[in-house]
Parts: C-alpha cells; sequence; structure tokens
C-alpha cells in the first residue's frame, strides 16, 4: 500500500464482511507529540481469542477466497516501520477495535493519503451501514456522522446525486480547515 488511506479502506472492509451495522474511524494527529493514530472501530461479529492472534498473519485469513489476509498485517507493519505500535481488541459477536499508532515524523511514514474519499467511497457504497469518521490534528477537528445525515435527510439516499456531492464537498473542506495547508 503507498498511503495509510487505502490500509483504512481496507480494514473497513473487514467491518464490513463482519456484517457491522456501525463503524467507526478516527484519525488524530498530534504534532506536539509527534504521533499520528488511526483507529477503526465495529460492532461487528468480533474474533475470538485465537483469532485475535492469529489476525496479524499474512497467511491467516477467514475469508474463504483467497488464502491469505493481508490488510491486517500492512496495517501493522505501517506503524511499526514507524517505531510505533498496533493493537487489536476483540470480542466475539460485540465487534472489533483496531488501533495503529505512527511516529509522525518517521521517514518510513506512509503519506495519510486522501481520507476524505475513502471515507465517501465507504459511505456511499454501503449506504445500509453507518460511518461515524473523527479526524483531527493538534485537538482540532470535525466528525461526519451517517446516522446523524440520514436523520436530517429525512429518507433521501445518501447516494443520490446532490446528497453525493455534499458529502464529498464536507469531507474534504473540512479536512483542507483542519489540516491548515500541512500535509499528513
Amino acid at each position: 500500500m503507498t498511503e495509510l488511506s487505502l490500509n483504512v479502506l481496507d480494514v473497513a472492509q473487514n467491518s464490513i464482511r463482519a456484517k457491522a451495522s456501525l463503524t467507526e474511524i478516527s484519525v488524530e494527529i498530534h504534532t506536539d507529540k509527534n504521533s499520528l493514530v488511526i483507529t477503526v472501530e465495529d460492532n461487528g461479529c468480533g474474533m475470538d481469542k485465537e483469532t485475535v492472534k492469529r489476525a496479524a498473519d499474512p497467511f491467516f485469513t477467514t475469508r474463504t477466497a483467497g488464502k491469505t489476509g493481508f490488510g491486517v498485517p500492512f496495517f501493522k507493519m505501517s506503524a511499526e516501520m514507524t517505531g510505533g505500535s498496533f493493537k487489536i481488541v476483540s470480542e466475539k459477536d460485540k465487534g472489533t477495535k483496531m488501533t495503529a499508532y505512527y511516529v509522525l515524523d518517521s521517514i518510513n511514514r506512509m503519506p495519510l493519503g486522501d481520507m476524505p474519499s475513502v471515507i465517501e467511497a465507504l459511505t456511499l457504497c454501503n449506504t445500509d451501514i453507518d460511518f461515524i469518521y473523527n479526524y483531527s490534528v493538534d485537538g482540532e477537528g470535525f466528525t461526519f456522522d451517517t446516522v446523524k445525515v440520514k436523520k436530517i435527510l429525512e429518507g433521501v439516499p445518501l447516494n443520490t446525486p446532490e446528497v453525493k456531492q455534499f458529502i464529498g464537498e464536507f469531507l474534504r473542506e473540512n479536512t483542507e480547515e483542519i489540516n491548515k495547508k500541512k500535509t499528513f
């Protein structure tokens, strides 16, 4: 993977396969602490303790198509390459939380990439699933919450052209405002 946002997309796809009805994705950047923290948490089917232990093994997968599962191992490796760490917490029938801690200025850290497009794609391609996206830089941030958006829209589908355009613009404009012309 060439950017972290693609890793997030891949891990979020695991949440979808795990039958999650809600997936929360958080990106927290702390320049004063030299850290970038990405969390993907869902309320899907979860994993038992043995599966959690094996989840970061690239030659282990619960999928029936294909013999390998590189999403979680790449997510873990991308954090550890920077001197950071990775953690999975999961409980069967309750959900899973994966957190990757990155050293922000590490030469080995891949760029964050286009998170607005990833969140937009997840939202518009999976309108039956709710997503919460939190993005912050040094304590200033915003939240995009499809539960709230759907309530405001009163039944208008998220993937109608006008709503799709609004979602994309909302995510990009807020990200640009928070980033203050910095690239992460």
